[in-house]
């Protein structure tokens, strides 16, 4: 990707935080939380997960965290990147006990956070799984280090990290025990199974980097002047190189969007747990809404004697419902996007929606027939209200399914929009190519961020 796409990508991101910032702190001052306390106390830590990674999107600070099983050489790696031993190494297993970072500067312009953390099959494994889940959530960039063909335990851990929907490096270490021909056998393996889900796309090779952080030392033979020898031990240098040019190439290649992705994606994720806590404890005072524009609509649909006003009233009761749930739940909603999710709701519902539109159109037509021919015929009259009881029926049911489809789609938060996170997301994924490290994330995401 060019810089000037890349710094396009990061504006959108911070746009888009701030925007979502920006209608969070009116609800504070219009005192809408205020006046909830409980609904305040569950909101409080979400919105500060947005203030926090707009912060960090604005520093410009590329994470990277190493992950593995204990004794991969984590930590080694890591040390070889940053040219000195800052990070504790050891021959016993579980040396780091807890996630630690260090800031690197690998270029004039780059600036890294390298982040280290413990095993992922060490002791205390459901504390350091939650543990490990959080960084890599903050992570933009992950390592997963291997030394030979990957385990069980390393497979499913590869999985949960991919998880976190980010883009991955597989570090092959210590190669330098290996031959050539066991260390390339490995290295196809781990193409295959480097991939996880996506087994039929194997890792390009941004995607996969054999390294020795901390090769093992080698006997040589030291010969002297007089024709004597003797031995000696002696430690190679790291061989790392190809690992740090391989970030260098991505970071001036996608950094800047890697930062505005993992941005969006967290505060989608934050935006979404806004609106399930609000929706959750509100779950009452939306039913009784559901129920009074439901009943609305049927009375109003039932009575009115003109058919094609039937569909237009209809339409604008559903469309009020829908901002009346959103304003329940604080979350923005304009009169666009409310017909937006309308015309979702009613092309997703199977057809359902649509044909009860028809039904209760015909029905109409069938009232407004008998109401202009009514007069004093008794047996119009009838068929009048028969038809206004059936088609006011349907209407109510209509906006009862409205409401609580409008309900699932409002648990994702204001992610929709042209500042939305997933509106944006979709736009950095529509503009990944196939030579990018972004591409095998758009290839497992890009088709799970609904539009409305």
């Amino acid at each position: 990707m060019n810089r000037n796409l890349q710094e396009t990508h990061l504006t959108r991101a911070r746009a888009s935080l701030r925007q979502a910032l920006s209608w969070y702190g009116y609800l504070r001052k219009s005192g809408q939380l205020a006046a909830n306390p409980e609904l305040a106390s569950l909101l409080k830590p979400e919105i500060e997960t947005l203030n926090t990674t707009l912060n960090k999107l604005d520093a410009n600070v590329i994470r990277i965290a190493a992950f593995g099983l204990v004794s991969r050489g984590k930590s080694a790696v890591l040390n070889s990147l940053l040219g000195e031993k800052i990070l504790q190494t050891g021959p016993l297993n579980g040396v780091t006990q807890w996630p630690r970072s260090v800031p690197w500067k690998p270029g004039d312009k780059v600036l890294v956070e390298l982040i280290d953390t413990p095993g992922l099959d060490e002791i205390a494994g459901d504390s350091r799984a939650q543990m490990a889940r959080d960084v890599a959530r903050q992570a933009d960039l992950i390592l997963f280090v291997v030394s030979g063909d990957i385990t069980r335990t390393e497979y499913q851990g590869l999985l949960e990290l991919r998880q976190a929907q980010k883009p991955l490096i597989l570090v092959f270490n210590k190669i330098d025990l290996y031959p050539d021909t066991d260390k390339n056998a490995i290295y196809k393996n781990l193409q295959q199974l480097g991939a996880g889900n996506t087994q039929n796309q194997p890792l390009l090779p941004d995607e996969i980097v054999m390294i020795s952080a901390e090769p093992a030392p080698m006997e040589v033979r030291v010969e002297y002047a007089d024709g004597s020898f003797t031995s000696e031990w002696e430690t190679p240098p790291p061989q790392v190189d190809e690992l740090k040019q391989t970030i260098l190439n991505i970071l001036n290649r996608e950094g800047r969007s890697l930062l505005a992705l993992n941005a969006l994606i967290q505060a989608r994720e934050s935006e979404e747990n806004i609106a399930q806590k609000t929706v959750h404890i509100r779950e009452k005072e939306a039913e009784d809404i559901i129920w009074k524009f439901s009943q609305y609509k049927a009375i109003a649909i039932g009575l009115n004697p003109i058919a094609f006003l039937d569909i237009i009233g209809g339409l604008i009761t559903d469309l009020a419902l829908i901002r009346a749930l959103a304003k329940l739940y604080g979350l923005p909603m304009t009169s666009y996007e409310a017909s937006e999710l309308l015309k979702t709701i009613l092309f997703s519902s199977g057809g359902l929606l649509l044909s009860e539109i028809g039904s209760s159109f015909i029905l109409g037509l069938g009232k407004s027939a008998a109401a202009i021919g009514s007069g004093d015929n008794p047996f119009n009259i009838t068929t009048f209200f028969g038809s206004a009881i059936a088609q006011g029926g349907i209407a109510g049911y209509g906006a009862y399914t409205v409401g609580k489809a409008a309900q699932l789609y409002l648990e994702k938060g204001c992610t929709w929009g042209q500042l939305g996170a997933n509106t944006v997301i979709q736009e950095i994924l529509s503009q990944v190519d196939k030579n990018t490290i972004l591409y095998r994330l758009q290839q497992e995401l890009g088709g799970n961020f609904g539009e409305f």
